[in-house]
């Protein structure tokens, strides 16, 4: 019997249960988890930054950035695994609030450094005083 030879396979192959199962459904999983210490807080992002947890990450940083005196806020994209153009949006919306963020992963970073420049960009043609041209 040769390698390719297909001949011994039964007409007709169905995939397991589970198998076909898992392969049609997607989940959105995402987890925000805030580790506290005694210099900062971090929020710990996992999954996939997509609606509608995309909501759920700008309110979460909201309310942890409250009463923390000398304490920082940072978001920690290290385990996030997929970005979504609203996502995306809320992280340079949060940038422009002061949020400060840590990742890890080239895409990641790539992503990130882009919405900072974005975000530098705004900032800077907000900060800008308009000039009057005669």
């Amino acid at each position: 019997m040769f390698a390719n030879d297909f001949s011994v396979l039964p007409a007709r192959f169905e995939w397991p249960s589970h198998c076909t199962l898992s392969m049609r459904r997607t989940y959105n999983m995402f987890k925000i988890s805030i580790i506290d210490t005694r210099f900062s807080r971090r929020l710990v992002v996992e999954g996939k930054l997509v609606a509608p947890w995309v909501a759920e990450l700008v309110k979460t940083w909201r309310v942890a950035n409250q009463a923390l005196g000398h304490r920082k806020v940072v978001i920690d994209l290290s385990n996030m695994t997929v970005v979504s153009r609203e996502g995306e949006d809320a992280i340079l919306e949060l940038m422009k609030e002061g949020a400060k963020f840590s990742c890890g992963g080239v895409l990641t970073k790539h992503v990130l450094g882009r919405l900072a420049r974005d975000c530098r960009r705004a900032l800077k043609c907000v900060a800008k005083p308009n000039e009057v041209h005669e």
